[in-house]
């Protein structure tokens, strides 16, 4: 099980890093260790890769990727601290605003960001790690 944090800043950017092991830009997320809670864990990822510490809102979209057979959980943030740097997973963290995240993100990854802006959570959606399937096929 993976999970991943969508840090929602007061000024309505959200929180991304550019993975070093591929160079995509995509939300802070890993994968969820055996003693921890999902909420413990986002926290754990979102430090670990972008150095800000989080507190967990609400839990805003389920993805499931068809082809890895990996299941993310992903939760709203709020920044409480600390200073944006880079790890050994991230080359670059910045803050963009959700025209930057369509922009500059595939799809499979950007709809988590917009889905947890939306408040109709949560969400349930497949991919095929490229492209979103269609809740009708």
């Amino acid at each position: 099980m993976s999970v991943a944090g969508v840090v929602i800043g007061e000024d309505g950017r959200l929180l991304a890093i550019r993975r070093a092991d591929n160079g995509t830009w995509e939300l802070p997320r890993g994968v969820l260790e055996l003693d921890e809670t999902p909420e413990a864990g986002v926290v754990r990822e979102v430090l670990e890769e972008t150095g800000i510490h989080v507190e967990v809102d609400q839990l805003t979209g389920v993805y499931k990727n068809t082809t890895r057979g990996v299941v993310a959980l992903v939760f709203r943030c709020k920044p409480s601290g600390g200073t944006e740097r880079t790890s050994s997973e991230s080359t670059a963290v910045d803050w963009l605003t959700p025209e930057e995240v369509s922009e500059r993100m595939a799809e499979v990854f950007a709809i988590r960001l917009l889905d947890a802006l939306d408040g109709n959570g949560p969400h349930v959606r497949s991919h095929d790690g490229r492209r979103l399937i269609s809740e009708n096929a």
